[in-house]
């Protein structure tokens, strides 16, 4: 690790490359040290690079892009804690608009909302006070819209009724030990108001982005970036300490690249504020000189890429023509040729979530099929049928990452290596997400897939059957049955075993091939105070208490 900067943690490559995957976290936050108490500042501007939305709708669309933008906008009943004392890695729960919540019985769920939180003073909503029907509303909207990918993560709800004015009880159809975790989550239920849907039709448009959050969207510039002001009226008094965030959009990573050795990005201008490896090493030398002061921070990333196929149809019906695809990849060479010789394995949970992910040596069985072995996969492709190899297609989109697109290189070519000569379709990004992330696609694709809090996320959404994120059109009665019965366990230790239990039976049927995760690097500058990174989308989150002494 380059020692030009104070770090919150950091942990050197020797000891990265010598604890692997499963022990990466743990180390980690051993050597994590929050920040000293410092009196925070009010005022100052931020500046990010981030993306440009596809659109605003958060329950029209998975992407990332509007997910992260609804971070500073809106809020959530429940949110992740944030700031120095919180390791990445760890999500522990706390109170956003609800003051307190109770589980009277494994099967309901009661919040009480705080008292006068009121909408941003911008029309339609005009500052009315929020109250339980719109959390009401904001759920019903979530869960019953037609084409919202992100509507499982709700799927065990019956009903939600709206008590009184500031109470709110939820009606679960079985037990759902995730429940709270899904309410947290910001990829799920932002409070949105009925009046800007009733207004605009839906939320595509940015004047419909009226929430109850720490910021404001100010100006919306297609391809070019948005403007977020503070929230005079946020009901956490004295929050958010940041007075403007402004958000540049590019995509060109020379560009991004140079702008934040300039100075121009108070963050790593990659997911998470993050700078990939490979860039990192790069640049170091330069940033050491130029921009002393930065703060620096390597965990695992929860986000890993994998293929997804259709296994409902041949030839990826055939359990060894996805083994053998599987043992094609060159996990270890793509770790040295795209992070730089850091990085992480990943069963079907990734090693970011060591709390839930099984090591890559205790999968038993099925862990001989992450091995890269050319003469056992081409054995396996004779033995289906397949001496010669097949044609096939593959959908993707290079997300503005050219470490993206070298991985993907290096898939195709050990595809290749073992007879299956796949055309790469490349889409543009909001059409990849609208149909091929879906799991609307006819062979095969590739691509990174969401960096979610818990485990089951990962298996539930991706495996169970008929599930909208169910890409590789999985219909396996043994994983359902596993599924179901990890989301009813309340024991922690009993539902690890589950999940764990998961984990080995999805290692030996390669529904999806999973690439290893990069051990990343995030960057801020030095003058940003009270702020720690984490694996989620919640830039807002992470924000919300932090502020500026430059």
């Amino acid at each position: 690790m380059d020692d030009h900067a104070p770090s919150r943690f950091a942990l050197s490559r020797r000891e990265l490359l010598a604890l692997g995957g499963a022990g990466l976290a743990t180390a980690a936050q051993a050597r994590f040290s929050p920040a000293l108490a410092q009196s925070p500042k009010r005022g100052g501007t931020l500046s990010l690079r981030l993306w440009d939305p596809p659109h605003f709708d958060p329950h029209q669309t998975i992407s990332y892009k509007t997910h992260i933008a609804y971070s500073f906008t809106h809020s959530r009943l429940l949110k992740h804690k944030a700031g120095p004392a919180v390791p990445p890695g760890t999500f522990p729960i706390e109170g956003d608009l609800a003051e307190s919540w109770s589980q009277p019985n494994e099967t309901t769920y009661v919040f009480k909302l705080r008292k006068g939180v009121r909408w941003q003073n911008r029309p339609p909503v005009n500052g009315r006070e929020l109250t339980a029907e719109d959390v009401v509303y904001s759920v019903e909207r979530f869960r019953t819209l037609k084409g919202n990918a992100n509507a499982y993560m709700l799927s065990s709800l019956d009903k939600v009724e709206a008590i009184d004015k500031h109470t709110i009880k939820f009606f679960l159809k079985e037990p759902y030990v995730w429940f709270l975790d899904m309410i947290a989550n910001s990829h799920a239920v932002p409070i949105i108001a009925k009046e800007c849907v009733e207004k605009f039709g839906d939320l595509k448009k940015p004047e419909s982005m009226v929430g109850s959050g720490p910021w404001m969207l100010d100006s919306y510039r297609p391809n070019v970036g948005y403007t977020f002001v503070r929230n005079p009226g946020y009901f956490l008094s004295g929050l958010p300490y940041i007075e403007r965030i402004e958000v540049a959009v590019d995509e060109d990573n020379a560009s991004r690249m140079a702008a934040f050795i300039a100075g121009k990005y108070d963050m790593g201008w990659e997911y998470q504020g993050v700078i990939n490896r490979v860039d990192w090493v790069q640049i170091k030398d330069t940033l050491k000189q130029k921009r002393p002061r930065l703060q620096t921070a390597e965990y695992p990333n929860s986000v890993m890429s994998h293929i997804y196929m259709r296994t409902d149809k041949p030839p990826f019906s055939d359990i060894r023509v996805r083994r053998a695809m599987s043992l094609a990849i060159n996990r270890p060479g793509i770790i040295d040729a795209v992070y730089e010789g850091v990085g992480a394995l990943n069963p079907s949970v990734p090693a970011a979530l060591k709390e839930w992910s099984v090591p890559m040596d205790q999968l038993g069985e099925g862990g001989r099929w992450y091995k890269y072995d050319l003469a056992q996969a081409k054995k396996l492709m004779a033995e289906a049928g397949y001496p010669n190899g097949f044609s096939a297609t593959m959908e993707f989109t290079t997300y503005g990452s050219q470490v993206l697109i070298d991985m993907t290189q290096l898939v195709l070519k050990g595809l290749k290596d073992i007879g299956i000569d796949t055309r790469l379709n490349t889409k543009e990004y909001g059409a990849y997400i609208a149909t091929t992330f879906y799991g609307k696609f006819d062979s095969m694709a590739f691509g990174p897939q969401t960096g979610f809090q818990e485990p089951d996320n990962f298996l539930y959404g991706q495996y169970y059957p008929g599930e909208l994120k169910n890409q590789s059109h999985i219909n396996d009665p043994i994983v359902a049955d596993m599924l179901v019965r990890q989301r009813r366990t309340q024991d922690v230790a009993k539902r690890r075993e589950v999940i764990h239990e998961i984990q080995r039976y999805l290692a030996k049927q390669q529904y999806y091939v999973q690439m290893p995760s990069a051990i990343q690097v995030a960057v801020w500058e030095g003058a940003l105070k009270n702020y720690a990174t984490n694996v989620s989308y919640d830039y807002g989150g992470r924000l919300l208490a932090a502020w500026l002494d430059r």
